[in-house]
């Protein structure tokens, strides 16, 4: 549904910015021929506060954005196939201003590639054919964009087949894989894929008319390195971030975009703290040497209970004080290596799984006692030394926790009375992250073909499966973690190579597509503000590799509305 026209929108904006601090940013975008623009990307920022705001123009090149920002601000408009056009707008108090624009198409295919996402160029290379075979582009997919993008303008600089082969060696070790022959043939791969040249490909990218109502915030964090899993509290609004690097918990305003990090003593991230030179320390991550936060639930205490994957243990964050307490230390006969994502169910155990074990665990808050399960025996799909055990959610409908195995293809769930395991082929591969919406049926992302699982838990397993746009022929998006909206119950999903968030309408089979300001996104899981905004952080590894530099804080709202925005500024004025 069209919004309101031109006119009327700023006779009803009048209302509420002639008395608040509204300012509000108009204006129209054409392409050269003066033919109106649909869905560009038309971002403002404040560098002084580290915000950015970004809405989409209309089906007439319209655009309106009300904004609390003010003073100097860098306006950027952008579209696919288009050159960026920069300029700085004025605004502040209950100003009303128009920026007009007009888009030149890009004409060289140095310029068109370069401006293509990393999934393109990733795409791009000689991978084998065959769905047997051990480079094939879905195998390489699981295999080597599990934490970062592959073919970004940082990862896709030409390099010889030894240069590669360094990296992909640290690469496999970390999940436990020391074959040579396999080093080698990746390198050569990498090598001959990646040599400046221009690619041919040529995506075509959708625009859906849910653009119009959309709006993304940022939240610039310029203190962090490896921001991992984020969390709205459900009271106080704050965002809460673990970051995996500095062993930080990165607590952001969104009222202000403000940031404040929370050290969690006893790892080298009090290097970071202490003054040691920035570089020296984050240049030699050792994932080791830290406690290594990496996801987060809250728990029936109030408190949050996190993964710390260099210390093997729980730790405990009090959002009451603002402060870290004692963490759970996980016995070490138990080698329970990697505790990797966290969920509290019901009863208030903090279930979560090992990554670098064939296991899953469960805390119990009140005495610190560990349960520790073995799972089954199941064989690496992928260079994995072992199964990666990775996401985990709890049923709302009986309170059951289930698993997924990214390398092991498999999807179980644990008994909590006799922590008997129960266990399923995936009906989808490499599944990564997944949740459950309010009836019980479990959603499911699918890493390594692009793909999005429902699954009805409750009736033997049954399974859906719905393959995620990629926009090119044979492109396979990345779908890293997906959250269910409170309200909607549409399933959103984090796709981590093609610059875009993805969300499906069950009731429609439907998707909507929504490109994100920034070349080189990777984020990680979602949550949801109370006013249904979808947040996530993101963090590519290692920080160059985003547009900018700087990592942030991403928020979505697919419910944009100006008049609205208007007058909630206003009332958090009064």
């Amino acid at each position: 549904m069209r919004r309101l026209t031109h006119s009327l929108l700023w006779l009803a904006l009048a209302t509420f910015t002639s008395t608040s601090f509204a300012a509000t940013l108009t204006g129209t975008i054409n392409d050269e021929q003066g033919e109106a623009m649909h869905g560009v990307m038309v971002r403002v920022t404040d560098d002084a506060h580290g915000i950015s705001e970004s809405v989409y123009t209309d089906e007439d090149g319209v655009y309106t954005l009300v904004t609390r920002l003010e003073g100097t601000l860098k306006l950027r408009a952008r579209h696919p196939y288009f050159r960026d056009v920069h300029s700085t707008v004025e605004l502040g108090g209950n100003a009303r201003s128009e920026e007009n624009v007009v888009m030149a198409k890009m004409t060289t295919d140095k310029e068109i590639s370069d401006s293509l996402p990393a999934a393109y160029h990733f795409y791009s290379l000689p991978f084998e054919e065959g769905d047997d075979k051990d480079f094939n582009a879905y195998q390489f997919q699981r295999d080597c964009l599990s934490c970062h993008q592959m073919g970004n303008p940082f990862t896709r600089l030409p390099r010889t087949a030894e240069s590669w082969a360094v990296t992909i060696q640290r690469m496999h070790r970390m999940v436990g894989n020391f074959d040579e022959k396999l080093r080698d043939r990746r390198s050569e791969i990498l090598a001959e894929g990646f040599r400046g040249e221009p690619i041919k490909m040529r995506p075509e990218f959708p625009i859906h008319n849910e653009l119009e109502t959309a709006k993304i915030y940022e939240y610039m964090l310029e203190r962090a390195f490896v921001p991992h899993d984020s969390i709205v509290h459900p009271t106080n609004g704050l965002i809460y971030t673990v970051d995996q690097a500095l062993d930080h918990m990165v607590v952001t305003d969104p009222m202000t975009g403000q940031s404040e990090y929370i050290l969690q003593a006893g790892g080298d991230g009090e290097k970071y703290h202490k003054g040691v030179e920035k570089q020296q320390v984050l240049g030699e991550f050792d994932p080791g040497t830290r406690h290594g936060p990496h996801s987060l639930d809250l728990g029936k205490d109030g408190k949050y209970y996190v993964t710390n994957t260099g210390t093997h243990s729980i730790g405990v964050f009090n959002p009451d004080t603002n402060s870290w307490e004692a963490s759970h230390m996980i016995p070490r006969e138990t080698k329970a290596y990697y505790p990797h994502t966290i969920r509290v169910d019901q009863k208030g155990y903090a279930w979560f799984t090992l990554a670098g074990a064939e296991k899953v665990g469960r805390l119990t808050p009140d005495n610190g006692s560990f349960d520790i399960v073995d799972l089954p025996e199941a064989v690496s799909s992928g260079i994995s030394g072992g199964t990666q055990p990775y996401g985990i959610d709890i049923n709302p409908v009986d309170d059951r926790m289930w698993y997924g195995r990214l390398f092991g293809d498999k999807i179980g769930w644990v008994d909590s009375e006799t922590l008997e395991v129960t266990e399923f082929d995936s009906p989808i591969k490499g599944p990564r992250r997944m949740r459950f919406d309010k009836e019980g049926v479990l959603w499911v992302s699918g890493y390594s073909e692009g793909q999005l699982a429902r699954i009805d838990v409750a009736n033997g397993f049954e399974a859906k499966v719905y393959d995620m746009p990629g926009f090119a022929p044979g492109v396979k998006p990345a779908p890293y973690a997906l959250g269910v909206h409170p309200t909607h119950q549409d399933i959103w999903l984090n796709e981590n190579m093609t610059d875009r968030i993805y969300r499906f309408i069950p009731k429609e089979e439907r998707w909507v597509v929504y490109p994100v300001p920034l070349s080189g996104t990777y984020t990680r899981d979602m949550t949801f503000q109370p006013d249904g905004q979808v947040c996530l952080s993101n963090n590519p590894i290692p920080p160059p590799a985003l547009e900018g530099g700087v990592l942030e804080i991403i928020c979505l709202d697919p419910s944009y509305d100006p008049v609205k925005e208007a007058e909630q500024l206003q009332l958090t004025q009064r």
